[in-house]
């Protein structure tokens, strides 16, 4: 038996992902309806795979620099400052920078490692991403949530009560995982505003920029160029497997995160950065379309058997279970071999569920015939 003593004490505060948990049922049923992960249906475009196979043969296999190749990061700064001009006047290190990492929570994990001491506090919206509470916790922090129900829109005033001396961070997630909840121009203005007259930094997660449905993407980086802005590629592209992120935001802080990855990731996987060359200039309009006709069709399903906030972007319904704990609702449904995710992997709450419409129509359609079955139940 491993002795216990010899785990620290970062273990005891990192929990396994509850989704991981529906995930790894999944093998044990047979044909299940999946509505459980997080994870893009569709192909992975052949330009994208083709650059990837290319860069093998042309062995290009090898580290790379730790900021990223260049020929991507320059395609990638140019796109920040393109969307994100810097002010007339801006101080040294305070010019906005990239870094390729190994995915979004690759990005995540080193920004809160840059900023955050033990005993420090993070700020988030409740219901939240299931990463936030691990990797703050990996840093020595700890989470702060500010509850967004029932209509999963953030209060800028609930914000500002929670900040207390040992706040260091603020993090965002615009489409929202899990409730798809898009926050508008203005409250994004307001805190950033909030952050920079605070002197906390905003990180604004954005690995679902791609998937607005009913209007166009707003960043807080628009308001103050202080603001760390964390996006990827994997939800996109549908390469979430393929590890690669990127973050940008001030010089002086995305140094640090480069440092930090050093001894750590290293680098983002090789041949994985220059497919991510040819997904810059892939049209993904198509894509986006056919999920906001999904969100659609699962909205359509639903109305009427469920309380449930529209989405406004991601590929994520949050419903409120209809009688029950969301997890009492969510094991009756596995009984009935479909998989959803309860809404405590996500919130403090256990009241809702969250349901991935990133699946094919016909696998959305039975989903939705088992949950107006379960509805009726009780």
């Amino acid at each position: 038996m491993f002795p216990e003593s010899l785990l620290a004490d970062r273990t005891r505060a990192v929990e396994v992902s509850g989704v991981r948990k529906v995930f790894e049922l999944s093998r044990s049923l047979k044909d299940p309806v999946n509505l459980s992960i997080g994870q893009p249906h569709f192909d992975v475009p052949e330009a994208i795979k083709n650059a990837a196979k290319a860069a093998i043969d042309g062995n290009r296999n090898g580290y790379t620099v730790t900021q990223g190749i260049p020929e991507l990061c320059s395609r990638l700064l140019a796109d920040a400052q393109a969307r994100f001009p810097a002010p007339a006047q801006v101080p040294p290190g305070g010019e906005r920078d990239v870094l390729v990492t190994s995915g979004t929570s690759g990005g995540l994990v080193l920004a809160l490692l840059a900023v955050v001491n033990p005993g420090d506090e993070v700020i988030t919206a409740d219901p939240y991403f299931v990463a936030y509470p691990n990797v703050v916790a990996l840093a020595g922090g700890k989470l702060v949530t500010v509850d967004t129900y029932p209509d999963f829109r953030l209060d800028v005033d609930k914000v500002a009560a929670a900040i207390t001396p040992r706040t260091k961070a603020i993090v965002l997630s615009s489409p929202s995982n899990p409730t798809g909840a898009v926050l508008n121009a203005a409250t994004q203005k307001a805190l950033a505003e909030l952050a920079r007259d605070r002197g906390i930094l905003l990180i604004s997660d954005e690995i679902y920029r791609g998937f607005h449905y009913d209007g166009a993407p707003q960043s807080p980086a628009t308001y103050d160029p202080n603001v760390l802005v964390i996006e990827g590629f994997g939800k996109t592209y549908g390469i979430t497997g393929w590890r690669l992120g990127w973050a940008h935001g001030p010089k002086r802080l995305i140094q640090e995160m480069a440092k930090l990855q050093q001894c750590t990731f290293v680098c983002a996987p090789s041949i994985v950065q220059w497919g991510g060359i040819a997904a810059l200039d892939f049209d993904v309009s198509g894509i986006v379309a056919d999920y906001k006709r999904k969100r659609d069709l699962l909205v359509e399903g639903l109305k009427g058997a469920f309380e449930f906030v529209v989405p406004g972007g991601a590929f994520y319904l949050y419903p409120k279970a209809p009688w029950g704990t969301a997890t009492e609702f969510v094991t009756e449904a596995v009984k009935h071999n479909l998989l959803i995710i309860p809404g405590s992997v996500f919130s403090e709450r256990d009241t809702h569920f969250r349901v991935s419409y990133a699946a094919t129509d016909e696998t959305l359609t039975r989903g939705i015939e088992i949950l107006r079955t379960l509805a009726k139940k009780k």
